[in-house]
């Protein structure tokens, strides 16, 4: 497995910064962010001097960008901001095509209008459903015309919300564009230790002709969110999981600090190592 990490955990002020920052830390690969660029995360245009310095940079590092962040509320209540949401994927898209980027990471979206990673009860109901297939249709649309896939998360918090209802997104679009991005800690919030093995071996068997980038961080017992290898995730399972099915992809933490970056990039290597 290629070790990763958020490029944007990095302050910069450079991708060059940031991207050195990165490998110094003992990272192979990155999942980045415009933001790193200088831009929104989301822009509306990403200059070719911008596309350009930034290519130079990811050469220059070492690194390789596996995964360029999209993310936008797909099921935004408001049909205008899912209209602004897609035309800036599309500019994503694109700029991932230009760089050699091979996915672009997206939000399934909640109808909670203020916060993309917030529930709301509505997520569930056929309408949401239905706004997250044409909004999605349109998407793949782009996305296979500039053969970029697109990499979906299971989120307790957004329409995709459940194993189950990512298998049925998975075979609705039948698409080799559409693939999932596997992330155990969003699978659950507060459960035994053997229901999590469970869960997260459930996902891992029936998502994984699907999974095409996995990442690593972790929750307390409380439910919050923490750094990969400081939380209740049994992080020998899950690997063992990936390999039993073959997976040799990226790995990619986040929810951390830069100071973090470090000694995490020492507990996952030395994860992968135990299982490899």
């Amino acid at each position: 497995m290629q070790l990763g990490i958020f490029a944007k955990t990095f302050a910069g002020p450079t991708p060059a910064d940031v991207l050195t920052a990165a490998r110094e830390a003992g990272y192979d690969c990155v999942q980045y962010n415009w933001a790193c660029s200088g831009l929104d995360s989301m822009p509306d245009v990403v200059p070719q001097s911008v596309l350009q310095s930034t290519q130079a940079a990811v050469k220059g590092s070492g690194l390789q960008a596996v995964a360029l962040s999209g993310t936008f509320n797909m099921i935004h209540p408001d049909k205008e901001i899912r209209r602004r949401g897609i035309a800036r994927l599309e500019t994503i898209i694109t700029s991932a095509a230009a760089l050699d980027i091979p996915m672009v990471t997206l939000c399934t979206g909640t109808r909670d209008p203020d916060d993309q990673w917030a529930a709301h009860p509505d997520n569930d109901t056929a309408l949401a459903w239905d706004d997250l297939m044409d909004i999605m249709a349109e998407a793949l649309r782009i996305a296979e015309y500039h053969d970029v896939c697109l990499g979906v998360e299971p989120e307790l918090a957004n329409t995709i919300n459940s194993i189950s209802k990512a298998c049925r997104l998975m075979q609705s679009f039948d698409s080799p564009h559409l693939r999932i991005v596997l992330d155990p800690a969003n699978l659950f919030e507060r459960a035994s230790d053997a229901e999590r093995r469970e869960t997260i071996e459930r996902a891992i068997d029936e998502l994984a002709p699907y999974i095409s980038l996995c990442h690593a961080k972790d929750r307390l017992a409380d439910g919050q969110f923490c750094v990969a290898g400081d939380g209740v995730i049994d992080y020998p399972h899950y690997l063992s999981c990936l390999k039993r099915i073959g997976y040799a992809g990226p790995m990619i933490t986040h929810g951390l600090e830069a100071d973090d970056a470090p000694r995490v990039a020492r507990f996952l290597t030395a994860s992968i190592a135990a299982v490899s």
